[in-house]
């Protein structure tokens, strides 16, 4: 077998889409992404029988002070990991390759799953062996770096993943109670779902500057989804979907509602010597007029301050291979009652339907306590009725240990300022 660099783009995701290994990650694409928006040099490499590729991996090349680097491979490796003989070779030519570019250390995290459960909480036979990768990837001097329960690794290690392979029946049967009734509100209330183009990142970019100011993250400027979104989408593999709610629609629909109900409360408030059951009728009537009130107020109020077509939720997907991701989804602040954020997934998920085979929520917890801040974020994902996944995690294969204890000691202090920095001075445009 022959180890190869500089792989063509055409050749090189010909072979990573079509693998049973494919992420969005180790395409082509996000090697380009890398370099133009996070620093990094991509290097499309792999290895050749009889001049055909046998495994691919994207190692994204960070350089470091004293000519150092070292390099880190976002859900790879593109290889058969149970085929020990390959994943071998691939590693000790990868570890060569490593010590031409002064890489101090390998980074991976596998598209690896060890743990699943369906909807109803019941286990799955999992993709692969746990302790037997483990071992092999020991074998190798791979050093795994921790079962990890929340967000502490470069790719989520827990996520929800459905199964399009299914009828779109069987997808929504799975849904949750509440998320039925929600997705059936939001239609009620004329919630519509379009496809943004590039001109909408801006509003989309609004919607991820409010969210990460109610749920304490942070997230990138404006420049970063606009490169992300002219690399893939060029390629058909990415699309902005926009939940909206037009408020004179719904103002409209609420008076008109609220006719029928008025006439009903006054014809029987006249009624004299009202039964028992007349009475309860009443105050169920005075409940719902109430209600509908608050909502014409409410809509009139939010009419005025944001005017009538307002957009409450943006979701941005990326499609790979036989795989779509939800990587980001940002929501307004106001109108949550409208479901619009739950209508949005909704629509996604019939749009990809007939396009891929997996549907990855891209990200939650495995530290389900309910002291957690996190945990909201899990359960509204999990509504969606998909396959509970848990992937191997993150493993270091070190080439320059003293170089690397040095690292290690000083990444942390780094992360944390940058951290920091960006959360001062990321602020809504």
């Amino acid at each position: 077998m022959i180890f190869v660099e500089n792989i063509p783009k055409e050749e090189y995701d010909t072979f990573t889409k079509n693998h049973l290994k494919s992420h969005f990650l180790q395409s082509y694409d996000w090697g380009e992404f890398a370099r133009r928006e996070k620093n990094f040099i991509p290097h499309y490499v792999g290895l050749k029988e009889d001049d055909k590729l046998v495994a691919t991996a994207l190692l994204l090349q960070k350089k470091l002070p004293l000519g150092l680097s070292y390099l880190y491979s976002p859900r790879g490796f593109v290889v058969d990991f149970q085929n020990f003989e390959l994943l071998k070779t691939f590693t000790q030519e990868i570890k060569k390759f490593a010590k031409r570019k002064r890489a101090i250390f390998i980074k991976i995290d596998p598209d690896l799953i060890i743990h699943r459960e369906n909807y109803l909480g019941e286990e799955l036979k999992p993709d692969y062996d746990k302790e037997e990768i483990l071992q092999n990837f020991s074998k190798l001097g791979f050093k795994h770096q921790g079962f990890t329960k929340n967000f502490e690794t470069m790719q989520p290690r827990y996520s929800f993943r459905v199964d399009m392979t299914q009828s779109m029946e069987e997808i929504y049967d799975k849904f949750s109670k509440t998320t039925k009734q929600r997705i059936k509100k939001a239609e009620d209330l004329q919630v519509e779902v379009s496809m943004g183009t590039k001109e909408d990142l801006k509003e989309f970019f609004t919607l991820m500057k409010l969210t990460e100011n109610r749920k304490d993250f942070v997230s990138h400027d404006l420049s970063y989804y606009e490169t992300l979104y002219d690399l893939f989408h060029s390629q058909d593999k990415c699309n902005l979907f926009l939940g909206k709610v037009n408020v004179e629609k719904i103002l409209l629909q609420k008076k008109k509602e609220k006719e029928p109900i008025q006439k009903e409360y006054e014809e029987l408030l006249a009624v004299e010597n009202r039964s028992k059951s007349q009475n309860s009728k009443l105050k169920e009537l005075e409940r719902r007029l109430s209600k509908l009130e608050e909502d014409i107020v409410k809509f009139s109020d939010t009419k005025q301050k944001y005017g009538t077509e307002i957009t409450l939720s943006g979701h941005f997907i990326i499609e790979y291979g036989n795989k779509a991701w939800v990587l980001y989804a940002g929501n307004h602040n106001i109108l949550s009652d409208t479901y619009t954020n739950y209508k949005t997934y909704y629509e996604h998920f019939k749009f990809y339907h007939n396009r891929v085979s997996i549907y990855d929520q891209f990200g939650t917890i495995g530290d389900l306590r309910e002291e957690n801040p996190l945990l909201g974020l899990h359960e509204f994902k999990k509504k969606f009725g998909g396959d509970y996944v848990e992937f191997i995690g993150e493993f270091n294969l070190i080439t320059k240990p003293i170089f690397y204890f040095a690292f290690q000691k000083l990444v942390p202090f780094y992360r944390n300022h940058i951290k920091r920095k960006a959360k001062k001075n990321n602020t809504v445009q």
